[in-house]
C-alpha cells in the first residue's frame, strides 16, 4: 500500500503476522498499526484458531475477520492472507501442517537481504509445525510472541493455553524467540473513551475498529459467556458468570497485540532479558531447567510510544484519501 511517508529500503523488513482475529477486539488494531507502518513489508497475514471454548471454527473465523479488515481497507488485492491450523498440536511430535506453516518455510528460504520477523498474537501452533517440518528454518527468522504468563512461575494465560504443546516446541528449537508475556501485554491500556477521541474518526477503519471494541464488549457478557458455560458443560467442567467477572472491565481494553509493532519500530533495549526458555507444563506453569537455550523475555513495554505512533499514523492515512 502506499504510505504517506517512506524509509530508506535497507531499514525495512519482512513481518508475517499470525493472528486469532476474531477471539475478540484487539488484533485488529495490531493488524491495521502494521499495515500502516512503512518499515514493514507484509508477505502475508496468517489466520490462527483460538481454540473450542466458543466456537468449533475458530480459525475459519479469524480467516474471515482478516479479509474484512482488509477489505475495508480496500487492500484485498494486496495482503495474502492464509489458512493456519485449525487446532492445537495433540503431542509435540505432530504438526498441524497448515498453508500458514508452509508460508512460513517459503518466506524463510527466499533469497531476500530483508531480515524475516513472524509476530503470534495467538497460539505458536504454526510456527511449532513450519519448524518441525524444516527446522533449517530457524536461522532465518526471528519470531514474536504475544503469550505466557510472567516470569518465573507462569500461569493460566490464553494464547498460551491454547497450544501447549507447541509453545514447548518452539522453545526448546534454536528459533531466535521474543517473549511480550501476560503482565507486559496487558500495559497496552486504553479507555473506550481514548478510542472513541483517536480511533473512530478516522474513516471507515476507524469507525470499525472502535465500534467492533464495543460491540464484542457486550457481546461477549451478554451472547459468549452463555455458550462457554455451556460449552465447558459438556466437556464435564463446572463455569459460571461469576469466573469472568475481571474482563472484560467495561470502560478500559487491552489492545495486548499492539506491541508486535512497536517492538519492531524500536526493540526497547533496556527493557528485556535474555532468559533460559523453561519448559511448560500441563497447567501452563514453567520449570527452568537448563542453561543452554535463551530467549528474549520483556519486563515492560513502552505503550504511549506504540499508541501514539498508531494513533498519528491512522490520521496521516485518513488524511491521504
Amino acid at each position: 500500500m502506499n504510505h504517506s511517508f517512506d524509509i530508506p529500503e535497507s531499514k525495512k523488513i519482512r513481518l508475517i503476522i499470525n493472528t486469532d482475529a476474531k477471539n475478540e477486539a484487539d488484533d485488529q488494531y495490531a493488524i491495521v498499526h502494521a499495515l500502516l507502518t512503512p518499515r514493514l513489508k507484509i508477505p502475508g497475514i496468517i489466520a490462527a484458531h483460538f481454540g473450542t471454548r466458543r466456537t468449533d471454527y475458530s480459525m475459519k473465523e479469524s480467516y474471515e475477520e482478516v479479509i474484512k479488515v482488509l477489505d475495508i481497507m480496500k487492500l484485498k488485492d494486496e495482503v495474502a492472507v492464509f489458512k493456519g491450523a485449525e487446532k492445537a498440536m495433540p503431542d509435540e511430535q505432530t504438526p498441524q501442517l497448515s498453508e500458514g506453516a508452509e508460508l512460513i518455510i517459503k518466506e524463510a528460504q527466499k533469497d531476500d537481504p530483508s531480515p524475516l520477523y513472524v509476530a503470534f498474537l495467538g497460539p505458536l501452533s504454526d510456527l511449532a509445525a513450519a519448524y518441525i517440518k524444516e527446522p533449517a528454518i530457524a536461522n532465518k527468522l526471528t519470531a514474536l510472541w504475544i503469550g505466557g504468563g510472567a516470569w518465573p512461575d507462569g500461569g493460566r494465560e490464553f494464547n498460551l493455553m491454547n497450544d501447549i504443546h507447541a509453545a514447548n516446541v518452539v522453545f526448546r528449537s534454536d528459533i531466535p524467540l521474543w517473549v511480550i508475556p501476560q503482565n507486559v501485554y496487558k500495559m497496552m491500556r486504553v479507555s473506550i473513551a481514548e478510542l472513541a477521541v483517536n480511533v473512530k474518526p478516522y474513516g471507515d477503519i476507524g469507525s470499525y475498529l472502535y465500534q467492533q471494541l464495543v460491540d464484542f464488549n457486550f457481546e461477549f457478557v451478554n451472547d459468549q459467556i452463555p455458550i462457554m458455560i455451556e460449552r465447558a458443560r459438556q466437556r464435564g467442567e463446572i463455569l459460571t458468570p461469576k469466573d469472568f467477572d475481571a474482563w472484560p472491565k467495561g470502560e478500559i481494553w487491552h489492545l495486548g497485540d499492539s506491541p508486535i509493532v512497536g517492538l519492531l519500530l524500536d526493540e526497547h533495549e533496556f527493557l528485556y532479558e535474555m532468559k533460559p526458555a523453561p519448559r511448560i507444563t500441563s497447567d501452563m506453569r514453567y520449570v527452568h531447567y537448563q542453561k543452554d537455550r535463551f530467549i528474549r523475555w520483556y519486563n515492560s513495554i513502552d505503550s504511549t510510544f506504540i499508541l501514539q505512533d498508531f494513533y498519528a499514523k491512522l490520521k496521516l492515512y485518513y488524511r491521504s484519501k
